[in-house]
């Protein structure tokens, strides 16, 4: 296990949700650098609360407890240091160029298939126990590694749709090496939030590897949709979209990849 902030790490058979379990011993004042990591989750969830069944220990599932000192416009930025530390230790495989990032948090391979969804949830209201520490950002993140073993894995509505590291490796990958691979890119990554630099080098390492960018989207919001291209990420961290003559900055929004003709 690497010596870093991210020594702490939990393990669980079963949980209902790895997110759940660490914004409850934030609550009761855990320091940063938790990880609670499970072989099953019975009420994992990812964003819009979609959720993901697989057979127990197949894959890696897990949540890391971050308090960075952060306003809460930057807070999205936790997601991203989670999301390229895990782009990292996968390229640590050899699986180098294998994976991007669709914005805003999934990982998918070149065609598009999902390799793996991060989920961030926040608690700014002190409770009784964390009064003192900065507000607590629990990041989950869900890795297909051994499951999918091909398409026939999975119901025919997702075929073609997820794909796992032991598909792109041809052959089975070390879950805990991953961890470990993860967890130890992680801890320069989470440095970064708190320095301005920092973040916006995690903009710019979002850049490198987002498979959204010059590809024409749907950004469905709150109120409405719209369509257009996507040109670049923003110094923030947003989303950069050509619609009708004008950009647009997408802070936050489900975004869909339009396939030409579509």
């Amino acid at each position: 296990m690497p010596q870093n902030r991210f020594a702490d790490v939990r393990r669980f058979e079963s949980i209902d949700s790895t997110n759940r379990y660490l914004l409850d011993e934030a609550r009761a004042g855990a320091p940063d650098g938790v990880v609670a990591v499970a072989d099953h989750q019975t009420a994992g969830r990812g964003r819009l609360g979609r959720t993901w069944e697989a057979p127990p220990g197949a894959n890696l599932l897990l949540s890391v407890l971050l308090r960075p000192a952060l306003e809460p416009a930057d807070r999205h930025l936790a997601t991203t240091a989670v999301a390229l530390a895990a782009a990292d230790a996968i390229a640590a495989l050899g699986l180098a160029g294998a994976v991007g990032i669709k914005w805003p948090n999934d990982l998918v391979d070149g065609s598009g298939r999902k390799v793996a969804g991060v989920l961030a949830e926040t608690d700014l209201v002190p409770a009784s126990g964390s009064e003192g520490l900065p507000a607590p950002i629990v990041v989950g993140i869900g890795i297909n590694v051994n499951w999918p073993d091909g398409d026939a894995d999975l119901p025919p509505e997702l075929r073609g749709q997820a794909v796992s590291l032991r598909m792109l490796a041809g052959g089975p990958v070390d879950r805990d090496g991953l961890l470990d691979g993860l967890l130890a890119a992680l801890a320069p990554r989470a440095a970064d939030l708190g320095l301005p630099a920092g973040r916006q080098r995690l903009s710019l390492d979002l850049l490198a590897v987002c498979t959204t960018i010059g590809t024409r989207v749907r950004v469905d919001l709150a109120d409405g949709s719209f369509q257009g291209s996507a040109t670049g990420i923003s110094p923030e961290g947003h989303l950069l979209v050509a619609s009708d003559g004008v950009t647009r900055t997408v802070v936050a929004g489900d975004v869909v990849h339009v396939r030409p003709g579509s």
